[in-house]
């Protein structure tokens, strides 16, 4: 059984910064945990953009707090996410999130991130893998 809290991993490894500036996550199920999935609180900066392609990756995400707008790239159509909303990117969709305030949301991948994945310059995070 494995019990920790965001808490806990603030300022560890597992919180990771993006290098665009436009996002933080804190990462409490790793690749290293071998379940199959991870397991991220990320915030998305107010007033900022991320275009995103999980090219490698299956993602859910949940909104907890504040508000964003989602475009699917690839149809042009766009939604409106606030608390208690969900969505699946489960074709791969290339997508872009603009928050209108702090947006604070739950993630989980498959397969599992090794806490080590940034955006690449295609919004890609890389299919890394945990050794052993």
């Amino acid at each position: 059984m494995i019990v920790r809290s965001f808490k806990d991993i603030e300022g560890t490894d597992r919180h990771v910064k993006a290098k665009s500036g436009t996002w933080e996550s804190k990462r409490i199920v790793l690749a290293k945990e071998r379940v199959g999935f991870s397991l991220h609180e990320t915030t998305l900066y107010a007033g900022t953009e991320t275009s995103m392609w999980y090219a490698n990756h299956i993602e859910a995400v949940l909104c907890v707090e504040g508000e964003a707008e989602l475009t699917d790239d690839e149809t042009g159509e766009k939604y409106w996410i606030s608390p208690g909303t969900m969505y699946l990117l489960d074709g791969h969709e290339r997508h872009t999130m603009r928050p209108k305030t702090d947006f604070r949301c739950v993630c989980v991948f498959n397969p599992p991130v090794t806490g080590r994945e940034d955006h690449d310059e295609n919004g890609v995070y890389p299919l890394l893998t945990e050794e052993g």
